[in-house]
């Protein structure tokens, strides 16, 4: 039996960037973090040659192709897996929740891929599992997403990823007091809006637009290369202010990005005391993180009671086996 265990990310500035469509005409860049809000995947054989795959439903098949969950079926197929094996799929965050925004689809390619391949016996590197899970979201299942979340869920920690031209991608951890990142995450609050919604339409309609949207991503990748210089200078002053004009930002690049009600949200916890913040992920609904003061806190969780707050820490390590038996 293997378990690897993969964790979820926020992203902080330069979503948007990381599509094709923008990324290719110079690079794109993202700062974000892996958290400790996972996604675990244990793989083990099978008395006989049958599959089975179990998440919200449980399926049993003869073949890798009856396989309907299509991120396992297609982690099966590139790692060379036929039959005779089980894979279950469990995670911190309800398993019908799609598109909540801290990029659990890709948590969980990056998470079957490295179970897999310890299955078989082997270790494989970060940067494999990233690029492989982005060929099976973006390249065999079509999937309109960018690259952020494969790279940020395979090498967790702190950092800022550039994705290149040459499709090339670099992982560079931000390198910043070990205080710094402490202060950091006591300013930092995560709510849940209970709103789902399906992340492909609102990414599908931004990749459609990019050529319109120029002048919002460039901003967008500003912002991210502004994060990432005051946190390697340990200057969280301008954090918030940074958040918020990535929202003002984000807000123009999809119709469904934000919502009547979302706004509401981030309003209230504004004139409460938030200094800036962001829907997490593609927008429309799932996360919305927010960065206070602490001694203002209290008075956005109040300003916010109908939403359920979410505490969490950063983590250092990407995804991981935790967990073999002979």
């Amino acid at each position: 039996m293997i378990i690897s265990r993969t964790p979820l990310r926020i992203s902080f500035a330069g979503g948007g960037s990381d599509l094709a469509a923008y990324y290719r005409r110079g690079y794109g860049s993202v700062v974000s973090t892996a958290i400790d809000k996972y996604v675990y995947i244990t793989v083990n054989k099978k008395f006989d040659d049958l599959i089975r795959v179990s998440y919200s439903k449980t399926e049993m098949v003869e073949s890798v192709e009856e396989v309907e969950h299509n991120i396992i079926r297609e982690a099966l197929k590139i790692v060379g897996i036929e039959r005779g094996i089980e894979v279950v799929y469990m995670a911190d965050i309800p398993l019908g929740s799609a598109g909540i925004g801290l990029g659990s689809s890709s948590s969980l390619a990056v998470g079957v891929l490295n179970a897999l391949y310890a299955y078989k016996g082997q270790h494989i590197s970060a940067e494999r599992l990233a690029r492989e899970a982005c060929e099976i979201e973006i390249e065999i299942l079509g999937h309109p997403i960018g690259k952020q979340d494969q790279y940020a869920a395979a090498y967790g920690g702190y950092n800022y990823i550039r994705f290149n031209e040459d499709e090339s991608v670099y992982v560079d951890p931000i390198i910043c007091l070990n205080g710094t990142k402490k202060r950091l995450a006591r300013k930092l609050i995560l709510f849940f809006t209970g709103i789902e919604r399906v992340s492909s339409d609102i990414l599908g309609e931004q990749k459609e637009k990019t050529h319109e949207n120029i002048d919002y991503l460039d901003k967008i990748v500003s912002l991210s290369d502004q994060l990432r210089r005051c946190l390697s200078e340990n200057d969280l002053e301008s954090f918030g202010e940074i958040l918020h004009e990535g929202w003002i930002n984000k807000g123009k690049l999809a119709s469904g990005i934000s919502s009547t009600q979302i706004d509401e949200f981030y309003s209230k916890a504004r004139k409460a005391g938030a200094i800036g913040g962001k829907i997490l992920g593609a927008g429309g609904g799932g996360f919305l993180l927010f960065y206070c003061e602490e001694e203002k806190q209290d008075k956005v969780r109040k300003a916010l009671s109908g939403l359920k707050e979410s505490p969490f820490q950063f983590e250092p390590q990407g995804s991981k086996i935790i967990y073999v038996s002979e």
